[in-house]
């Protein structure tokens, strides 16, 4: 027994000199996490910490809303493609319009799928039939009374501030060709400035979109539509 501890010694520094002992293997390296990014931003690696943090982001009542009725502010655009698709006349505003619409149809599912991720829902409350209509003066009977047979015109109050109001969508709808793609531009570009308005307005709140996915969004928001806006406004200056 009083040589074992020699012996031991002896076989640990054979072992260690061995050239065919295998070394020891270091764990392998976690697969790389990847994110999407937002609607026409590239997807991005992230790390195992950056990701776990990612998942404790949390959202406010503010958040909420703006997703809500970004929604709707992006439906309406879609539902303007559709009219140019029909009535307008340059080939150059269609492609355009169409680009428009593709990312706004792309930004709604991002969004109506954020909403639904954190148990809210996608409709917005007070956003009720009739928002936006002008309201009734004097002591709350019709405010046509009084004027048999005349029936009031679409109202010029938008559901929200950069949409088109009913009376510019009627217009839009009566108007063709070149004069239809002005209209659309001009639209557009209120519409688009409303948007980044809406972002604005978030933005100003304390602890608004502080949650990564909606940060990414908002970003992208403000890039895509800036960029478009100008896009439109050269267009319109070539009519």
């Amino acid at each position: 027994m009083p040589h074992l501890p020699g012996l031991a010694v002896g076989i640990l520094s054979l072992i260690l000199q061995d050239p065919t002992t295998p070394a020891r293997q270091d764990p392998p390296a976690s697969p790389p996490i990847f994110q999407p990014g937002a609607p026409g931003q590239p997807t991005r690696t992230v790390t195992a910490a950056q990701a776990a943090e990612m998942g404790r982001t949390t959202f406010t009542a503010a958040d909420v809303r703006f997703m809500q009725h970004m929604i709707v502010h992006h439906a309406q655009a879609v539902e303007m493609v559709k009219l140019l698709e029909v009535q307008g006349h340059s080939p150059r505003v269609k492609a355009l319009g169409r680009r428009i619409a593709i990312g706004q149809a792309s930004e709604m599912d991002l969004m109506s799928g954020w909403l639904q991720a954190r148990g809210q829902p996608v409709e917005a409350h007070d956003l009720h039939a009739g928002h936006g209509a002008p309201a009734a003066h004097g002591t709350g009977h019709d405010a046509h009374a009084g004027h048999a047979g005349h029936q009031a015109g679409p109202s010029e109050t938008p559901l929200m501030p950069g949409m088109l109001s009913p009376a510019q969508m009627a217009r839009l709808a009566a108007a063709h060709g070149p004069e239809f793609d002005r209209l659309f531009l001009e639209g557009m570009i209120q519409h688009h400035q409303g948007a980044l308005d809406m972002v604005d307005e978030l933005l100003a709140l304390p602890d608004a979109a502080e949650d990564t996915l909606m940060s990414d969004f908002v970003t992208s928001v403000v890039a895509d539509q800036s960029s478009e806006i100008l896009r439109m406004r050269s267009l319109l200056a070539e009519l």
